[in-house]
C-alpha cells in the first residue's frame, strides 16, 4: 500500500496541545500503517474517555476538552484516523471505506485493551463510533455526543449535506485550517495552522476528500446495514449514560439531526445547546466537557 507520513517538523507548534505522540504499529489488519494517538492521564484510571474526531480534523480538536477530563483523574485517549493527523495516509482514495475506518478503531480498542469507555464523538467520530458499542458492549459505559449522526442509508441525506459533499468534491485541496477559521472565527493563526499541519500537500488529503463520499446514502451502501443495527441496539438495548451537546450554528448536523439521534438513543436526556457554536463543537469544548461531567456525576 502506498502511503505518506507527515514529517514531524510540521507539528512543532501546536498551541494548547503539549501532549507527547504515541504510535500503534503494527495494528492487526493494518500492518503496513502506523496509527497515532494521544494517551494522557493515569493509566490505572477506571475510566477511559475515547475521543474520536471527524473530517477534516484530528486529535488536536480535543485540546479544550482534554484538560477538563484530566482534572478529575480520567485517562483520555484520542486517536487519529488513518489519513488524518499524525497517522499514516494511504494515497489512493479507494482505500478509505466505512469498514476500513471502523475496523481500525475496533482493533485499536482491542490492542490497547480499553475498558469502561466513554465514547466522546462528533461528525465521523459518531458515524463510526456509534456502531461500536453493539460490537463490544461490555467495553462501553457512556456516550458524549456532539453534532453527529448515524448514516443508516434508509433516510434521505439532507440538502445541506449534499451541498457540502459537492463543495468538498470541487475542492480537492481543501485547507482544514482555513475551513475551521471560517466557522470558528475566534481561532488564532497558530491554531488554524495546527489544523492544516497534517497536510503539507494535496497528495496527503485522500482521506479528507473521501469521507463525505462514503457516507451511506442508500440501503445497500457500505456501512448502512451496520448503522441500522447500531440504531436498533441503541434504541432497545443501550443501558449506559448519555450526554449530548449541540452546536446550534451547524447547517448540516445541527439541532434537527441531533433531535432525531436523541430519539434513537435509549435514555438520552435533553441536549446542552450552545447558541454560538457551529459544527466543530469541541472549539467550545471546555463548557461541553464540564456539563457532561456534571451529568455523569463526576463532579
Amino acid at each position: 500500500m502506498e502511503f505518506l507520513r507527515t514529517p514531524e517538523e510540521r507539528f512543532k507548534t501546536l498551541p494548547e496541545f503539549p501532549y507527547e505522540p504515541n504510535y500503534l504499529e503494527p495494528l492487526k489488519g493494518y500492518e503496513e500503517l502506523r496509527m497515532h494517538y494521544i494517551d494522557v492521564g493515569p493509566k490505572n484510571s477506571k475510566e477511559v474517555f475515547l475521543c474520536l474526531h471527524g473530517q477534516p480534523t484530528w486529535s488536536y480538536l480535543y485540546r479544550k476538552m482534554i484538560p477538563i477530563f484530566l482534572k478529575i483523574g480520567i485517562r483520555v485517549i484520542a486517536p487519529d484516523y488513518f489519513g488524518f493527523g499524525r497517522s499514516d495516509k494511504p494515497v489512493m482514495e479507494e482505500v478509505y471505506t466505512f469498514d476500513f475506518h471502523r475496523n481500525s478503531i475496533l482493533e485499536f480498542i482491542k490492542e490497547l485493551d480499553l475498558e469502561n469507555i466513554t465514547l466522546v464523538c462528533q461528525d465521523w467520530g459518531g458515524l463510526i463510533g456509534l456502531t461500536l458499542p453493539m460490537e463490544i458492549p461490555k467495553k462501553f459505559s457512556r456516550l458524549l455526543l456532539m453534532n453527529t449522526a448515524l448514516a443508516t442509508g434508509d433516510i434521505p441525506l439532507s440538502k445541506s449535506f449534499l451541498a457540502w459533499r459537492e463543495w468538498n468534491n470541487n475542492h480537492p485541496d481543501l485547507d482544514p485550517g482555513r475551513l475551521l477559521g471560517r466557522v470558528c472565527p475566534h481561532l488564532t493563526d497558530e491554531e488554524r495552522a495546527a489544523y492544516s499541519a497534517p497536510f503539507p500537500a494535496i497528495t496527503y488529503k485522500a482521506g479528507v476528500r473521501r469521507f463525505p463520499n462514503i457516507v451511506p446514502d442508500h440501503s445497500d451502501a457500505s456501512g448502512a446495514e451496520i448503522s441500522r443495527k447500531a440504531r436498533d441496539y441503541l434504541s432497545k438495548k443501550w443501558s449506559g449514560e448519555t450526554s449530548m451537546a449541540v452546536g446550534m450554528q451547524d447547517p448540516v448536523l445541527g439541532l434537527p439531526v441531533m433531535k432525531y439521534l436523541r430519539n434513537v438513543i435509549r435514555g438520552c436526556p435533553k441536549p446542552y445547546l450552545i447558541k454560538e457554536a457551529g459544527h466543530f463543537v469541541q472549539e467550545w469544548g471546555d463548557k461541553v466537557a464540564q456539563k457532561a461531567l456534571e451529568q455523569f456525576n463526576f463532579t
